[in-house]
């Protein structure tokens, strides 16, 4: 298999940028419109890294499209008609950015994040440990790392600014930032989405565990599905046929480098560290290949 050159930066001159994010380079095309180049940076502990995975934002850019193509019943999404060739006029950019980029409609993101969980790990385990109930929801007694929930919960975060942490709110809290109606909507629909999903992926033996939606409103407030969809950099993945509960399972993902920087004395603060090439080579191979089982 060919290895893709690697992309640290789009770095498009033809196109004014909006934003930078931990991996996504937006630039602006018209009042309607916006082109998203997702990268290979990969972030972690909240730093971006100075190594690319490379072909990571290839694996993260089809992964979402096919999601978006396969949700889009459910729920309006971003993507527009049309493609790099209606807005860019350098050949060379189209061809570099052809697996990367995506045009999409200009929505007004709502300002948090729509987090599902289906099975109880990470922040969620420690708040349960803590208190028995995650994100203000009571959970029943005596659960393990990694149980599945009875049903999958609505647990939403505030959106930070790069190098910053999210916040875990209370469903109430999301009432108070963006009303009742709008509130129970995102609830339901990422819900509903988490579920289809889940649905989904068992039957290609991949657990999907929890994971974060992003939703804009167009002119008229209708509801869009935004930014990334079920992908490794937004959601846990599990291998269904390796899960036991008690443990924290390997998940496809990140947590490679993760586990590897957990190894450094680093404080988990700008500037990160150089990763070695085993490592980064692991973590490439790791987002093909949950790419290959959700989506073949």
């Amino acid at each position: 298999m060919t290895i893709p050159v690697s992309l640290l930066d789009a770095n498009l001159k033809s196109l004014a940028m909006i934003h930078k994010g931990k991996v996504r380079d937006i630039y602006d095309i018209d009042d309607q419109h916006m082109l998203i180049v997702t990268t290979d940076r990969l972030s972690a502990f909240d730093v971006i890294l100075p190594d690319p995975i490379p072909g990571k934002g290839i694996v993260l850019n089809e992964v979402s499209n096919f999601w978006f193509e396969k949700l889009q019943h459910l729920v309006p999404n971003q993507l527009s008609d049309l493609t790099l060739r209606d807005v860019l006029d350098n050949e060379q950019d189209c061809q570099c950015l052809e697996k990367r980029g995506i045009i999409v409609k200009k929505l007004k993101p709502l300002p948090i994040e729509a987090i599902v969980r289906g099975y109880l790990i990470g922040s969620g385990w420690k708040d349960y440990q803590k208190s028995g109930k995650v994100c203000g929801i009571q959970l029943a007694d005596n659960l393990q790392q990694a149980s599945q929930l009875p049903e999958a919960i609505f647990t939403p975060s505030t959106k930070a600014a790069v190098g910053d942490h999210d916040e875990n709110i209370s469903y109430e809290q999301a009432i108070e930032v963006l009303g009742e109606d709008l509130a129970k909507q995102v609830r339901d629909i990422s819900l509903t989405l988490y579920n289809t999903a889940a649905e989904y992926a068992y039957e290609r033996n991949i657990i999907i565990a929890d994971t974060k939606f992003e939703f804009g409103l167009d002119d008229n407030g209708v509801l869009h599905l935004i930014d990334e969809v079920l992908t490794p950099d937004s959601s846990r993945f599990w291998d269904a046929k390796a899960y036991k509960v008690g443990t924290s399972p390997a998940s496809f993902d990140k947590q490679i480098v993760r586990d590897y920087l957990e190894t450094l004395a680093w404080d988990k603060t700008n500037p990160g560290p150089a990763l070695p090439a085993e490592i980064v080579d692991k973590t490439a191979s790791k987002y093909r290949e949950v790419q290959a089982l959700l989506t073949r």
